[in-house]
Order: C-alpha cells, then structure tokens, then sequence
C-alpha cells in the first residue's frame, strides 16, 4: 500500500484535499491511503521521518517558521525515493519546487479533476505501465481503456462497463470501434469486448465472464473468430 501524507494551513482544505484522495484512490481501486495529515510542519516532518512516506503532498506556503519548500528539503535528508507534490496558489514558486525532485505542481485552488490527473500518472509512473485512454464522446471524457471490460449497445447509445462504473455515450458501435485496440473484438451483434479483461467463457451458454463478476453474450456469427482470438491470447487452451 502507498502512504500518502498531507500538509496544509488551512485545516477545511486539508481535510476537504484528503477526502478527494481517498475518492480517487476509491475510484480506481488503488491500494493507497491517506495516513497523516496536518497543518503543522514539525508534526509533519516528525511522522515522515518515522514512519513509512511514499508521497508527501505540501503547500508551499506554510503559516509557520519554515515553508514547505523548507520541509522538503529536510525530508529529503532523509527519504530519497518519495514522491513529493507541492500545492499554492504562487505560480512563481513552481521552478523552484521542482528543483526538489517534484513529482507535480498543483495551483490552487486544487480541482478534482486536476488532482486526478496528477494521481493517475503518479501510479502510472510507480507501476511502469503507461496508460491509454479512449475518447468516447465530445465531452472529451476519457476512459482508460484497461478498465473497459465490454461495450454494449442499448438502441441508441453505448454503456462502456468498466471495473467501477458505467459510462453512456450517443454513438454507433461501429463508429467507436474503429477507434478501439486490437484486443476489444466484436462478440456479438450488440457487444465488444475486450480479451484482455475475459476471465472465462462458457461456450454452450455463449457467455463471457469478467473479473469483476459481469458478463456478456457471443453470438454465433462472431463466435467462430471470437474463440480463435482468446485461444491465441491465452484466454482458452
């Protein structure tokens, strides 16, 4: 599990920040929390030095005697490898912050959206798997195409069945799949799937099975390339 410890001035942003960290963290199902937080930078400094860190978020402009590009610097006395994010509403302080070995810069105010973001590609870069998104709508709202277990067609519109949530779209199959990876394979008339994420297939049933317990249908004029493709990717012997 990753540590994350929090430092803010102002107490409502923090706990309001670390709310919106465990959403994220709860979101895409990381094995991540939030284990400290504090408006105090000794209190800070004295937790990281003794317990496990492995990102320290800090507002740079601390009501106290040091500020948090001070802190950092005392942390990395000591803790080499963590990931250090800084947060402030000073733009003029971001060269200087990544001298640091920052990790990321967040103005405020912080969004959500923004704070994603910056998670994403932090466990990204821990993992050494680059993620890629797909853009399903003109709303650029972006999936990460690994969660995507299949997309189904309900008359007029597409839900995409992710690990945590669904997503709704107004588009044809057709349309989207052409700009869908090699491993999302059309499995039946209303379906596509993606063999990366079948745990299981039930040929008499013609039933496919996800990790995350749904399921979809074959239909028998995609069934034939269907199993040809699982049977190359390992999915059936």
């Amino acid at each position: 599990m990753l540590n994350f410890v929090v430092c803010d001035d102002n107490l409502n942003i923090l706990n309001k920040f670390s709310k919106m960290l465990e959403s994220i963290f709860l979101k895409y199902n990381y094995d991540a929390s939030v284990v400290f937080q504090s408006t105090d930078a000794d209190s800070i400094l004295n937790f990281v030095n003794s317990n496990k860190t492995d990102v320290l978020i800090l507002d740079i402009n601390l009501k106290s005697n040091i500020t948090g590009l001070q802190l950092a610097e005392k942390v990395r006395e000591h803790n080499k490898k963590c990931y250090i994010i800084f947060t402030t509403g000073h733009l003029e302080y971001a060269i200087v912050a990544y001298k640091l070995k920052t990790f990321d810069y967040l103005p405020k105010p912080i969004t959500y959206e923004r704070l994603e973001d910056t998670v994403t590609r932090l466990f990204e870069d821990i993992n050494g798997l680059p993620k890629r998104y797909i853009k399903i709508d003109n709303k650029n709202t972006l999936i990460d195409e690994n969660e995507i277990n299949y997309i189904k067609r309900e008359g007029m519109k597409l839900v995409f069945h992710t690990d945590n949530k669904d997503y709704e779209t107004y588009t044809s199959l057709s349309k989207i799949q052409e700009n869908l990876p090699s491993n999302f394979i059309r499995c039946h008339k209303s379906y596509v799937a993606n063999v990366n994420k079948i745990v299981n297939v039930e040929p008499i049933s013609n039933t496919l099975f996800f990790a995350n317990k749904s399921t979809c249908d074959i239909g028998p004029k995609y069934k034939s390339t269907l199993m040809e493709v699982m049977k190359n990717n390992g999915n059936i012997k």
